[in-house]
């Protein structure tokens, strides 16, 4: 019952018994960090998730727990992020954790505590559920905040596997320039995404282009540090793209591993990130 000078409401409500009981995590171990750099490296990795009734597992994000660090993993199949964040100071885990939390649990959390209120991340560790709560100094006003998640069941498959180990072209490129260019050839890529890229490491540059047959044809060329072996090689414009926006630094360091192997990106300088893109294989 809601009341003041002119106004009176009344508002019903549900029986509380019905409500779903929060679950209690026991025996759980502890981490502590700061939880602004680490949900701003979960945003690194969020987006490329994408749900899966077939492959659950790779429906999430990947966290695996160590020590001195976590890293963050997502997949879709056609592409994979792997963010890796350090603790401040070593946090006291008596042995590895691997958990896969659901896409839209890893959205809630950049949402709730990406903000960097309070004074850090307490991370509950358990086999089937992973609580956060967020640090408040002892003067807050309100308590602290509590997210609570179950975890996706199944083993995360061996991505391990698919990081390039060496590459025959290296590119470093401005990020701004490759983006705006990949963005204006998206105009013309055709129903399948498609763009081509030219790399000519002897005139250190780049072609970029694209076609369709209902509108045209797009060219354009820009300059970059090249090493390695001229390359042809295509590749789905909206994966560039969102490989290039998680990426902070002002340069990129774009590897190939040839016509059919997967392209790396990442930050120039930074070796905490990766973006890793499958090409579009020529019929």
């Amino acid at each position: 019952n809601i009341q003041c000078e002119n106004y009176n409401t009344q508002i019903k409500g549900l029986n509380p018994e019905d409500f779903p009981i929060i679950p209690h995590i026991k025996e759980a171990e502890k981490i502590s960090l700061e939880n602004r750099l680490f949900c701003q490296g979960l945003e690194q990795v969020v987006g490329i998730a994408s749900p899966s009734t077939t492959r659950p597992e790779i429906s999430g994000v990947y966290l695996i727990f160590e020590k001195n660090f976590v890293k963050m993993v997502a997949t879709d199949s056609f592409r994979l992020a792997e963010k890796t964040f350090y603790y401040k100071a070593p946090s006291n885990l008596q042995h590895q954790y691997k958990l896969i939390i659901p896409q839209k649990a890893a959205r809630e959390l950049v949402n709730i505590f990406g903000g960097g209120l309070g004074e850090g991340l307490n991370i509950y560790l358990s086999p089937n559920q992973i609580c956060f709560e967020q640090i408040m100094p002892e003067s807050a006003p309100h308590p602290h905040i509590q997210f609570l998640s179950r975890l996706i069941e199944g083993e995360y498959p061996d991505y391990q596997e698919i990081i390039p180990k060496k590459y025959e072209t290296q590119i470093i490129i401005q990020k701004n320039e490759f983006l705006n260019q990949v963005k204006t050839a998206s105009l013309f890529s055709g129903k399948i995404n498609e763009i081509k890229l030219k790399v000519s490491p002897k005139k250190k540059r780049v072609i970029v282009f694209s076609q369709s047959p209902d509108l045209g044809e797009y060219q354009s060329f820009f300059p970059a540090k090249i090493t390695g072996k001229e390359i042809e090689i295509s590749f789905n414009y909206r994966f560039l793209i969102d490989g290039l926006l998680n990426i902070k630094s002002p340069e990129v360091v774009f590897e190939l591993t040839g016509v059919e192997g997967p392209g790396m990106l990442k930050p120039l300088g930074d070796e905490t990130y990766f973006y890793i893109v499958m090409p579009i294989k020529s019929s």
